[in-house]
């Protein structure tokens, strides 16, 4: 336990540094719900989007297996080949509860209609384009959803951390100014004793010496 010195300004510090202690604890607190409620909204979100993206990547496989399969490897390849292009995304950010998130937005969207995928209509299947559009609409949700796991990182990391300063506060910072409290106090109290004995026994003395004086002037 951290020495304290037995005085009355001290036992005065201690009960003020306990309040801002119990404040910063309830505004930890506070801080950590908030962000459990975003941590959450965001888990849901991610719950939602692996779902999806299941069942999308399926249908993909499925579709792009099938013109593999009925078409051939090369027409798919070439066509392939020929909707190449760049994808672009601006990464900023945004703030909940002083924790820094990042929000990604989308650029040019990866979603084209057969006239723009720079292959010929006619040198291609239904089969080729349809498999070229389930893929555009993976990469658009992915781009779209690519700050949920650095979002979900980050939150969890700080409620972490704040729990972990919740818990210093209420089990070691507070309960040790408690201990320092109660022994102040009884180092009071106990000082308080010490000079009532002494009170009481001066005050006997100068009792003897009076009775003792007015004997003398009696005599």
């Amino acid at each position: 336990m951290e020495s304290s010195s037995p005085t009355r300004t001290e036992l005065l510090l201690k009960k003020t540094q306990i309040n801002l202690a119990n404040q910063g604890k309830e505004l930890l607190k506070q801080k950590r719900d908030a962000l459990m409620m975003e941590f959450m909204k965001v888990l849901d979100h991610a719950l939602r989007m692996s779902n999806f993206l299941q069942r999308a990547l399926a249908e993909g496989q499925y579709s792009l297996a099938t013109a593999q399969a009925v078409d051939g490897m090369i027409t798919v390849k070439s066509a392939s080949f020929a909707t190449k292009s760049n994808v672009t995304a601006t990464i900023t950010g945004t703030q909940v509860m002083g924790v820094p998130l990042p929000v990604v937005t989308k650029g040019v969207s990866p979603l084209r209609n057969q006239f723009s995928r720079g292959y010929s209509i006619a040198g291609v299947s239904s089969r080729i384009s349809e498999t070229a559009e389930k893929f555009e609409k993976i990469v658009d949700v992915i781009i779209d959803n690519a700050h949920i796991e650095t979002r979900l990182r980050r939150l969890g990391e700080e409620i972490q951390k704040t729990n972990r300063r919740v818990n210093a506060l209420e089990h070691i910072v507070v309960p040790a100014l408690k201990e320092q409290v109660t022994f102040i106090k009884m180092t009071l109290e106990e000082r308080a004793r010490e000079d009532l004995f002494r009170l009481k026994k001066v005050k006997k003395s100068i009792e003897k010496n009076k009775k003792l004086i007015e004997q003398e002037k009696q005599k």
